[in-house]
C-alpha cells in the first residue's frame, strides 16, 4: 500500500511539473491582458491592440511551448524574467501595426522598449545568482531579442523615419538561421563574445532612441546606418569564425 501511495504522488507530481511551464504561460497571457487594458485606459489605445497584442504573445508562448519541451517542466525564475520581457515586447509589437497611435505616444513606447531593455540584463544576472542557466534560457532569451529587434525596426518604418532598408538590421538572424540549412557548418555554436552581445544591446538602444519625436529621419537614418554597419561587422567575425572551423572538405555556401 505505501508503495502504491508513493507511485501515485510520483505520478502526481510529475504532472504537475508538466503543466508548470503552461500555467506559467498563461499567467503571461494574463499580465498581457492587465499591460493592455493600462494602455487603453491611460491613452486610449485602439479596440485592436487586445487582439494584436495578445495574438503576438500567444504565438511567442506557443513556440516556446513546443519548441523547446524542457519549458513545460517550468522555466525557472530566469526565464520568468525573459517571459516578462516578452510581455512588455508582445504590447509594444501589438501596437506597431497602429502608426498614427505611436506617433501620438513615442515617448510611451520607448520607455515599454527600455524597460524590456533593462529586463535583458537581469534575466542573465537571476540566471548566474540562482545557477539556472540553461541552453533553453540562452536560445529563449536569443530569439526575444532578434523578434524585438525585427518589432523595432517596423515601428520605424511605420513612423516613416526610415526606409525598409532597415529590415536589414531586423531579418539578418534569420537569414543567418536559413543560410544553415544549406551550409550546416554556420550551425556550429559560438563562444560567448561580448562584443556581440554590446552590439545587440547597441541595435536596440539605437532604434529605441530613433522612436523619439524629437530624433529626425535624416539623424534617425544615420544612426541605423551604424547601428547595420556594426551588426554587419558582428556577423561577419562570426562567420570568419565558423568558416575556419567548418569540416573538412565543406566547402559548400
Amino acid at each position: 500500500m505505501r508503495h502504491s501511495s508513493t507511485r501515485i504522488s510520483a505520478a502526481v507530481s510529475r504532472r504537475g511539473r508538466s503543466l508548470r511551464g503552461w500555467v506559467e504561460m498563461a499567467a503571461g497571457l494574463a499580465m498581457v491582458g492587465l499591460l493592455t487594458e493600462w494602455v487603453h485606459w491611460a491613452f486610449s489605445a485602439p479596440s485592436g491592440l487586445r487582439l494584436t497584442a495578445g495574438g503576438i504573445y500567444l504565438a511567442i508562448a506557443t513556440a516556446v511551448l513546443w519548441a523547446w519541451p524542457a519549458s513545460r517542466q517550468g522555466l525557472g525564475w530566469a526565464n520568468r524574467v525573459t517571459l516578462l520581457r516578452a510581455v512588455l515586447i508582445a504590447v509594444v509589437a501589438g501596437v506597431v501595426v497602429y502608426p498614427d497611435f505611436i506617433q501620438r505616444h513615442a515617448e510611451g513606447i520607448a520607455a515599454l522598449s527600455l524597460l524590456a531593455l533593462a529586463l535583458d540584463g537581469i534575466d542573465g544576472w537571476v540566471a548566474r545568482r540562482t545557477g539556472s542557466s540553461s541552453a533553453f534560457g540562452a536560445r529563449f532569451d536569443m530569439e526575444l531579442d532578434a523578434f524585438f529587434i525585427v518589432v523595432l525596426c517596423v515601428a520605424l518604418i511605420a513612423l516613416d523615419k526610415v526606409g525598409a532598408w532597415i529590415l536589414v538590421i531586423g531579418l539578418a538572424r534569420y537569414v543567418f538561421l536559413v543560410a544553415g540549412f544549406y551550409s550546416p557548418w554556420l550551425n556550429r555554436a559560438l563562444p560567448e563574445s561580448y562584443f556581440r552581445k554590446t552590439v545587440c544591446v547597441w541595435q536596440v538602444s539605437t532604434l529605441m532612441v530613433c522612436l523619439l519625436p524629437f530624433v529626425e529621419s535624416s539623424w534617425a537614418t544615420a544612426f541605423t546606418l551604424v547601428a547595420a554597419l556594426l551588426l554587419v561587422l558582428s556577423f561577419g567575425r562570426d562567420i570568419v569564425w565558423l568558416w575556419h572551423r567548418r569540416p573538412a572538405g565543406d566547402i559548400e555556401l
